[in-house]
C-alpha cells in the first residue's frame, strides 16, 4: 500500500473537532451593553467563592490563640490545598452535566448549596472543636491542646474550599458563554475583586469583627469582653445566605448556549475519558507549551521578596499584629485596582500591562530589601516610628499594583484565548500553573535562606551556630548567635540577575504568543468518525 493510500485512509478514519470558522479580524471592541446584569452575577459568584478561602484564612489566627502546635497549624494548612488540586476534576466538571439543567449550573448550584449546608452544620460544632481561647499559661495549653480536633477542622475546611474550587472551575467555564465574546476579559476583573472582596469579608472583616479590642475602640461606646461576632455566628449567616443566593441563581438565571450572535463557538461535548485526553492534547500544543514554560518560571524573580521580606522584617522588630494590619489600608485598592486595569486589558493585547509591570516590580523588590537593611537602625527599644510604617506601607501599596497588574493581565489573556468548548478545563489548567509557578519558588527561597546564612557565635569563633546544640552551647558560654552574611540579600541578588534576565527572554516569547490567532490556541482533537453502512 502506497503512503498515499495510508494517508487517505488515516483521514477516512479522523476528523478535526471542532470545525469552527476563524475571522482573524475577530476582534471586537467591549460592549458592555446587553452584560452589565452578568457581569453583576459573575461578581457576586466570585464574591461567594471568597468566602470560605478567606475564613479557612482565619483559622490558623484563631488556633494561634488557643495553644496550637506549629506541627498542628501545619497539619490544618492542608485545608488549603484544594484550589492546587482542582485540575484533578476540572474534566469531569466540564463534561458532566445535566443538560437540560444547563452544562456550569449544574455544578454550581449543588456546590454551592453544599457550602451552605456545610457551614451551618459546622456553625453548631466549630466552638467546641476550637475549644476556648487561652490566658498564655503552659498548663492550659497542654489543655487546650488536647480539646482541639485538628483533624476534624482540616477535613471540614478542606471539603469546604474542596466545594469553593468546584464553584470556581464551573464560574470560570460559565463566564465564558455567559458573557458576549467582546466582553470575556472582563471576566478576570469579576475574579480579582469578587475574590478579593469575599476574601476580605471572611478574613480581615471577620478577624476585626471577632477582635473585642477592634469592636470596643471603633464600634462600641461601651467597652464588652467579646467581639461583635463569633466564628459559628458568622458561619450561620454566611451560610443562610449562601442557601437564599443560590436558591435565587437557580430559578433566576438562565444558562444560556453559546451564540453566534454573541461572537461564541460551536460547543464541544466530551465524556470523561476524551476530557482528560483533551487535557494531554493542550499540553501538547506548541503556543501551550511555551506559555507552560512563562507560567512556571515568571514569578521565580520575586519570590525572595515575596517569600521571606515579611518574615525578615518580623526579625529586626516589626510587630506582627502592626505588619498585618497594614493590608487592611490597601484593600479598597486592590478591588478598585483590577476595575482600573480592566479598561488596558480587555483589547487583543492584555499582556502588555503584564510586560510594563515587571520592571516596577523589580525596582520595589530592591526597595523591599532596602527597608529590610536600615530597620534595625530605626527600630529602637521595640519603638517603631509612625514614619517607619508610611514607608512600609507606601513601599507595599506601589508593589501591589505593579503584582495586580500583572495578576489582572495574564487572566485576561487566559479567558481570551482559552478555547471555550473546553473553558472549564482550558481556564483551570491555565490557572494552575500560574499558581504552580509562585508556589515552587516560594517552597525553594524558603528552604535555602538558612543554607545560605552564615552565622558566628560572639564569644567563640569555631561555632558556627548551625543547628540547636551549637546555639544551646553559644548562649550557654554567654554568647549570641549573629548574622555575618544573610542569605536574604544572596537571594534577592540571585532573584534580581534572574529576573531582569528573564524579562529579556521572555518579552519576546510573550509578544509572540499575543500575536498568534485564536485558532492557533483552539484544541485540535482527532476522534473517530462514524460511517454509514
Amino acid at each position: 500500500m502506497s503512503n498515499r493510500r495510508k494517508k487517505t485512509d488515516r483521514h477516512d478514519h479522523e476528523t478535526l473537532l471542532p470545525p469552527v470558522d476563524f475571522d482573524e479580524e475577530k476582534h471586537e471592541k467591549s460592549d458592555l451593553r446587553d452584560d452589565w446584569g452578568n457581569i453583576a452575577i459573575l461578581f457576586f459568584l466570585y464574591l461567594l467563592q471568597g468566602i470560605p478561602i478567606g475564613l479557612a484564612s482565619a483559622i490558623p489566627m484563631l488556633l494561634q490563640n488557643r495553644g496550637a502546635s506549629y506541627k498542628q497549624q501545619g497539619e490544618f494548612s492542608f485545608a488549603h490545598w484544594p484550589f492546587s488540586l482542582k485540575l484533578l476534576w476540572a474534566p469531569i466538571v466540564d463534561s458532566l452535566f445535566w443538560k437540560r439543567f444547563g452544562r456550569r449550573k449544574s455544578w454550581l448550584i449543588p456546590t454551592q448549596y453544599l457550602i451552605g449546608i456545610f457551614m451551618l452544620i459546622l456553625s453548631l460544632h466549630v466552638n467546641r472543636w476550637l475549644g476556648a481561647e487561652t490566658n498564655g499559661t503552659e498548663d492550659q495549653s497542654i489543655e487546650q491542646n488536647s480539646t482541639l480536633n485538628i483533624p476534624l477542622l482540616t477535613v471540614i475546611f478542606f471539603m469546604l474550599n474542596f466545594l469553593a474550587a468546584t464553584q470556581d472551575i464551573a464560574v470560570d467555564g460559565w463566564a465564558l458563554t455567559m458573557l458576549k465574546r467582546c466582553n470575556v476579559g472582563h471576566a478576570s476583573t469579576c475574579n480579582s475583586v469578587g475574590q478579593t472582596a469575599g476574601y476580605f469579608l471572611g478574613y480581615v472583616a471577620f478577624m476585626a469583627l471577632e477582635s473585642a479590642e477592634f469592636c470596643n475602640s471603633y464600634l462600641r461606646s461601651e467597652p464588652a469582653p467579646e467581639g461583635l461576632v463569633n466564628l459559628s455566628g458568622y458561619l450561620w449567616f454566611w451560610g443562610l445566605v449562601f442557601l437564599v443566593t443560590t436558591t435565587l441563581v437557580a430559578l433566576g438565571k438562565r444558562e444560556l448556549s453559546p451564540s453566534i450572535d454573541r461572537g461564541h463557538e460551536e460547543h464541544l461535548e466530551l465524556d470523561i475519558k476524551q476530557t482528560y485526553r483533551l487535557l494531554v492534547d493542550i499540553m501538547k500544543m506548541k503556543p501551550i507549551l511555551t506559555l507552560v514554560a512563562i507560567l512556571l518560571t515568571a514569578k521565580a524573580g520575586f519570590a525572595a521578596c515575596d517569600a521571606v521580606t515579611s518574615l525578615k522584617l518580623i526579625d529586626a522588630g516589626v510587630p506582627k499584629d502592626k505588619l498585618a494590619l497594614l493590608v487592611v489600608p490597601l484593600v479598597p485598592l486592590q478591588i478598585v485596582l483590577p476595575l482600573a486595569i480592566s479598561k488596558y486589558t480587555a483589547g487583543t493585547r492584555p499582556m502588555e500591562v503584564y510586560l510594563k509591570a515587571i520592571p516596577y516590580r523589580i525596582g520595589l523588590t530592591l526597595a523591599a530589601a532596602g527597608i529590610v537593611w536600615i530597620t534595625p537602625a530605626i527600630i529602637r527599644d521595640h519603638h517603631v516610628p509612625y514614619y517607619y510604617y508610611i514607608l512600609l506601607l507606601t513601599n507595599y501599596g506601589l508593589y501591589q499594583i505593579a503584582l495586580y497588574s500583572m495578576f489582572v493581565a495574564v487572566m485576561a489573556f487566559f479567558a481570551r484565548v482559552s478555547d471555550p468548548s473546553v473553558g472549564g478545563t482550558y481556564m483551570t489548567l491555565l490557572n494552575t500553573l500560574s499558581n504552580l509557578g509562585g508556589n515552587w519558588p516560594t517552597t525553594v527561597v524558603l528552604w535555602l535562606v538558612d543554607y545560605l546564612t552564615w552565622k558566628r557565635c560572639s564569644n567563640a569563633d569555631d561555632n558556627d551556630c548551625s543547628n540547636g546544640a551549637l546555639k544551646d552551647a553559644c548562649s550557654g558560654g554567654g554568647g549570641k548567635c549573629t548574622i555575618t552574611i544573610d542569605g536574604y540579600y544572596i537571594e534577592i541578588f540571585v532573584c534580581l540577575v534572574y529576573g531582569l534576565a528573564w524579562y529579556r527572554w521572555g518579552t519576546g516569547k510573550i509578544r509572540q504568543l499575543q500575536e498568534l490567532p485564536l485558532k492557533a490556541w483552539r484544541v485540535a482533537r482527532r476522534v473517530p468518525r462514524t460511517h454509514s453502512s
